[in-house]
């Protein structure tokens, strides 16, 4: 799947890619790039950037790179670890492979924020049919 082919799926995930606004940046065989910029709907009551944005964001990039050769994949488990509050003003989640079976997959996302911040890490696990 090329990088256009995928915008084009994924910009069905309305929730992804309207109301988190997530912009699918890179797809490849190692991996995805996507970004998102903070703004106040993606903030909780103290100002923070609410940590289901977060996951939002790391599980949208876990469906792009998980399915680059192919739809099909589903999560099966996800666990997200909180590191440090976002002090700039984009996101940025880079999701790699770590092991592809042939039924399962496991991926790691790093999100940090344009100001080099560590935000989250998170790990997903995925079934393939």
């Amino acid at each position: 799947m090329t990088l256009e082919e995928a915008k084009n799926f994924f910009q069905k995930d309305k929730f992804a890619t309207c109301a988190a606004g997530i912009v699918l940046e890179k797809l490849d065989e190692n991996g995805a790039v996507c970004t998102m910029v903070i703004t106040d709907n993606h903030r909780n009551a103290v100002g923070a950037v609410m940590g289901g944005a977060l996951f939002t964001l790391a599980d949208f990039g876990f469906a792009a790179a998980a399915n680059f050769k192919g739809m099909g994949t589903v999560t099966l488990s996800s666990q997200i670890q909180f590191l440090s509050g976002a002090k700039g003003n984009v996101l940025t989640s880079v999701t790699r492979p770590i092991k592809e079976g042939r039924h399962a997959c496991f991926y790691e996302t790093e999100i940090t924020d344009d100001l080099g911040t560590k935000v989250a890490v998170v790990s997903a696990s995925g079934y393939r049919r």
